[in-house]
């Protein structure tokens, strides 16, 4: 099959990491670390998984950090080389194992990509999975299969970057006939915006501030929403096309992201009901703020941004995936007593009427919103492509696409 393989290269790694902000054609040319090839489609591990044919996959912001070397180290030990990338997938199941309960071969799916104690045939399961809490599995290097914290990051899963991928039967979900694939294809980073949104109650007389509106930022909106968040919510965007979408889902105002600090200052604080006093060195010091600040971005400014402009006893939650940020003051953070949380991936939900899950959810409010955040995936590129479309991905400012997919050939 047809699939775009990633192997690391600490050379290679180098040379982007250095040269790569200067030289942005480096990420998709040769040096590049993902070439398309013909591999071998991957075995089912034991009779409870399933194989998928992905339909769309769209490319996520983790996957451009990994791709640029961008991203932190620290999940290196986590993965197998070399894996397909894509975790963001809708497709279709074409071969069901033995032992499988629930799906059938036609069924479309997503998938929930963690691979935890369920799919890696652990059993008692690890303190986290007894949990239902998959995605912060201790086993992630252990069981039937490979090292790999998600499917996209295991050399045994295949990925949505390629004709198929196998997945345990606990890992895929079946979509409603109403749910388009635009908008199915949505279902994972939106459950991801909605595990982030769920960290923080908050009512009619707070301020939310969403910090940049990317394709989580704005499907982070698009939760606060679509679970009836009364609050006033503040975006802060970079591009024309994001302040639409932002407004549009439901964002009350949208700030300008870039230009010189103090006049970017003065605008969020009017708007956030702050106050910016001078500096004797450095940023301005920001007393007052958004009841809760969700930063999804995960820049060294973006995260001391939100530190800064967050009021008193509030709370700050990364939902972009950080890095290795640098120049974050974290004196905010101790001198106001702010909460900081992190929302990585999925888990139960605890809501008014009990828990669930958050794909459960998820899926729900796709039936709902499913029209509106279909709109913002671009024209599907094939595999083939893959250079064009991972330029569309890096360069939204100038594609005006908020999430880039690849339509998988069958």
């Amino acid at each position: 099959m047809n699939a775009l393989e990633f192997r690391r290269s600490i050379p290679r790694y180098a040379l982007l990491k250095l040269a790569g902000p200067r030289l942005p054609g480096l990420y998709t040319s040769r040096a590049s670390p993902i070439h398309l090839c013909e591999v071998p489609q991957p075995r089912l591990p034991s009779g409870r998984w399933a194989r998928v044919a992905p339909i769309l996959t769209g490319i996520c912001g983790s996957d451009l950090a990994t791709l640029c070397a961008r991203g932190s180290p620290y999940l290196a030990p986590l993965t197998s080389m070399p894996f397909i990338m894509g975790h963001e997938v809708v497709g279709r199941v074409t071969e069901v194992g033995g032992a499988v309960s629930g799906l059938q071969e036609g069924d479309r799916v997503v998938l929930h990509p963690a691979l935890g104690c369920r799919a890696r045939g652990i059993d008692p399961p690890c303190r986290a999975c007894a949990e239902r809490r998959d995605a912060l599995c201790r086993n992630v290097t252990r069981g039937d299969i490979s090292s790999g914290i998600q499917t996209g990051y295991c050399r045994d899963t295949g990925g949505g970057f390629g004709g198929s991928l196998v997945a345990h039967e606990s890992q895929l979900y079946r979509v409603p006939d109403e749910i388009s694939d635009e908008s199915a294809v949505l279902i994972e980073p939106f459950a991801c915006a909605l595990h982030g949104a769920l960290k923080v109650s908050l009512g009619a007389g707070d301020t939310a501030l969403v910090m940049g509106c990317g394709a989580i930022g704005l499907l982070t909106i698009a939760a606060l929403r679509a679970m009836r968040c009364a609050a006033r919510i503040i975006a802060a965007a970079r591009y024309d096309h994001q302040r639409a979408h932002a407004l549009r889902l439901g964002a009350d105002e949208v700030l300008e992201s870039r230009g010189p600090i103090h006049e970017r200052y003065a605008a969020w604080a009017a708007a956030l009901d702050a106050e910016v006093l001078e500096p004797q060195l450095g940023k301005p010091p920001v007393i007052g703020g958004a009841s809760a600040a969700f930063d999804c971005v995960a820049s060294g400014e973006s995260i001391d941004d939100c530190l800064r402009f967050t009021r008193g006893a509030g709370t700050v939650v990364l939902i972009g995936m950080p890095g290795v940020p640098r120049g974050i003051d974290w004196t905010p953070l101790w001198y106001k007593e702010l909460s900081l949380r992190a929302a990585y991936a999925y888990g139960p939900e605890r809501l008014a009427d009990g828990e669930r899950e958050t794909f459960d959810i998820a899926i729900e409010l796709m039936r709902e919103w499913g029209s509106k955040l279909g709109d913002l995936v671009g024209k599907p590129f094939e595999l083939g492509d893959y250079r064009a479309a991972l330029r569309c991905a890096l360069n939204t400012g100038r594609s005006g696409v908020a999430k880039t997919v690849f339509a998988v050939e069958q």
